[in-house]
């Protein structure tokens, strides 16, 4: 299988489960060892502000306070996840793309926080992974659907709208789906 690195899973209508339910998960790796992405709609009730201050870090000189943070999905959920543009010049990071990386190392939090670091970026705490051959059997069990990512649907849109744009962007609106799936 080709991989879907730096593309978009769209849930499903069918897929119940409460995580991911209604959810668009951007994914930054998928390999033998399995997949790991991010869901990018599901702003938490807290902000770029208040998670520095949980993590007494300075708040200063930080510009983007108000900027949500986003429930990444159900593992690690102690662990911060940032997707942004720009190459992978933090410590822990990994390139996604000729336009995004994904870093986990507090050092981009520290730079954001200064009033420095990447212009755009998006925060999320937890992830969603998956076992080796679990996503493809997810997908041919019609759990997701997939596109390719574009930046714009992540750092432009409001969460709200990004899954919607994500379907507009196959032709289709999700809630014309019937939630019952099959095989002819």
């Amino acid at each position: 299988m080709t991989s879907l690195r730096d593309h978009f899973l769209l849930a499903m209508p069918q897929l119940n489960d409460p995580h991911f339910s209604g959810s668009l998960t951007y994914l930054c790796e998928q390999g033998s060892q399995g997949a790991l992405g991010l869901i990018v709609n599901k702003p938490m009730q807290l902000n770029f502000s208040e998670l520095l201050e949980q993590m007494q870090l300075p708040i200063d000189h930080c510009k983007h306070g108000q900027q949500p943070i986003y429930r990444g999905g159900p593992v690690h959920t102690d662990r911060g996840f940032v997707i942004h543009t720009g190459k992978p010049e933090w410590k822990a990071s990994l390139q996604v793309s000729e336009q995004l990386t994904m870093t986990t190392s507090v050092d981009i939090l520290e730079a954001l926080a200064e009033g420095e670091g990447p212009d755009q970026f998006l925060i999320a705490l937890g992830c969603a992974a998956w076992e080796e051959g679990q996503l493809e059997k997810e997908l041919k069990e019609n759990s997701w659907l997939t596109c390719a990512a574009w930046k714009q649907a992540l750092f432009d849109l409001p969460a709200e709208q990004r899954l919607d744009a994500a379907a507009a962007s196959l032709g289709i609106q999700l809630e014309l789906i019937s939630g019952q799936v099959g095989h002819a």
